[in-house]
């Protein structure tokens, strides 16, 4: 499908974890050469967390500031950061989400997937409950990345890379993950980032692949959407309508010079919004 697209943002390494606020700013970070960052309603970008690499998903946080993935789940607000989830020796977290509810989950990732000679060791999907605490709800992720709900909040769905496909589980009432099953295989790339409408479909970054894929809530292909960029990371609704979506890349297939990128396009179907963590 040709839709038309801004490139928004070029000059990074590998862009990850796209967040749009409040303030019609937008959180990304820069994952390998380090950085959370910031652009403004005014198109300027601020630097939120300096160096920090490894981050592979960002939250807003109900009592301002923003939740970030990396070496461990970090709270940071006015350059202050509380930790509210510590890993285990030997592994971080990847990408990040939060249901209706406003409770965060996070996936665990135990090596490192740009090494070809690194073992993929399987991670597994934990829900922060509070500071210092958390129930994993699963494991046998292969290359744990992104994390979203179905607009009831009683599906999560959750990107493989490793194996290439999505999987999704039923949640219970008292918050455990039940019925375990593929939602989706994807025919080309793997799935990274994800996001979910608010008509119950799945969009994911076909990293690899060079395109973003529209899944329908049984998990069919609807649309497919290419852009200038092989190497598709993460994308998130933004604006007041939340019919915009912002796209993050780890190259250009246009113009190598331009490396990661930022991109937005308009769609016809608005997001789900986003919600803020509550720990």
């Amino acid at each position: 499908m040709n839709i038309a697209y801004n490139l928004v943002l070029s000059g990074y390494d590998l862009l990850e974890g796209p967040r749009y606020d409040d303030e019609n700013g937008l959180y990304f970070c820069d994952s390998l050469n380090g950085g959370v960052f910031r652009r403004n309603a005014q198109g300027q970008i601020e630097t939120i967390i300096p160096k920090r690499r490894g981050v592979g998903g960002i939250a807003l946080h109900s009592d301002g500031g923003i939740v970030v993935s990396g070496r461990n789940i970090c709270h940071v607000k006015h350059g202050v950061s509380r930790v509210l989830f510590e890993p285990e020796a030997g592994s971080r977290f990847n990408d990040i989400g939060t249901d209706p509810n406003g409770r965060l989950y996070v996936g665990t990732l135990y090596f490192d997937p740009f090494n070809p000679e690194a073992l993929p060791t399987p991670g597994e999907l934990y829900r922060v409950d509070s500071e210092g605490e958390a129930t994993q709800l699963y494991d046998d992720v292969g290359l744990t990345n992104g994390i979203g709900f179905s607009p009831d909040g009683k599906t999560i769905y959750h990107s493989d890379s490793l194996r290439r496909h999505i999987i999704a589980h039923r949640i219970k009432d008292d918050g455990s993950c039940i019925e375990r099953h593929i939602f989706a295989q994807l025919p080309q790339g793997t799935p990274d980032g994800l996001c979910v409408d608010a008509e119950g479909g799945v969009w994911v970054a076909a990293y690899g692949a060079g395109s973003i894929l529209r899944l329908s809530p049984e998990g069919k292909l609807d649309q497919k959407i290419e852009l200038p960029a092989k190497k598709i990371t993460s994308l998130c609704f933004g604006e007041k309508d939340l019919r915009t979506l912002y796209v993050t890349s780890a190259d250009n297939k246009e113009d190598k010079s331009l490396g990661g990128c930022l991109f937005s396009l308009r769609l016809g179907i608005a997001g789900l919004p986003h919600v803020k963590v509550q720990i």
